[in-house]
């Protein structure tokens, strides 16, 4: 048996913390596997949230959740994840269950469109307002792209800062492997 994959292990901390019911957010759709994933985990009665820029990616996303996820509400967010706490509504606010971002650009599109650090800080400190106590951030890190280093340092760095008596940061990766392999950092809400 070997490690858990980066995104495997994403979704494992995530499937322990959320329930049936709950709220979710994805804060970079892309191709929707996140989103899928998170819809089926909140089911019939939760809902989900899909943030991205790119309208490919809203509608790979909706074809991908009308696919694997029937049944399940899915709101689609053409918009930037740094508009993550005007977007959610106040009825979520201090209730979400799990916030998760992918770095980097859309896979098999243009790959100029990336996201940034600024961007990315202000989604960030939305969703960790954003969480309820047990709450989690899967943040899947790419630095081998153009600024994805840069991104990368400024995720690291906001993470390190998050006072301790409010939340707990880990990172999970492989310290071995060529070619900048992307890894996780995880928050949660204490």
């Amino acid at each position: 048996m070997g490690f858990v994959s980066i995104l495997g292990f994403a979704h494992q901390l995530i499937e322990a913390r959320v329930k049936p019911g709950e709220a979710a957010i994805d804060a970079t759709a892309g191709n929707g596997v996140d989103t899928v994933f998170l819809a089926r985990q909140v089911g019939e009665d939760g809902i989900v949230y899909a943030f991205d820029i790119q309208e490919s990616a809203i509608a790979s996303t909706g074809s991908r959740c009308a696919r694997e996820a029937p049944n399940r509400r899915v709101e689609l967010l053409l918009r930037s994840h740094a508009d993550m706490a005007e977007a959610i509504p106040q009825e979520w606010h201090g209730r979400i269950a799990a916030v998760t971002f992918n770095l980097g650009y859309l896979p098999g599109h243009d790959h100029s469109t990336i996201t940034l650090p600024d961007s990315t800080l202000k989604a960030l400190n939305a969703a960790a307002g954003l969480l309820r106590r047990g709450g989690i951030i899967t943040i899947v890190v790419y630095s081998g792209h153009p600024g994805g280093e840069a991104e990368a340092n400024a995720v690291n760095n906001w993470a390190a800062a998050l006072p301790q008596d409010a939340y707990q940061a880990m990172t999970y990766r492989f310290i071995n492997q060529r070619n900048h392999p992307p890894y996780v950092i995880a928050i949660e809400r204490r």
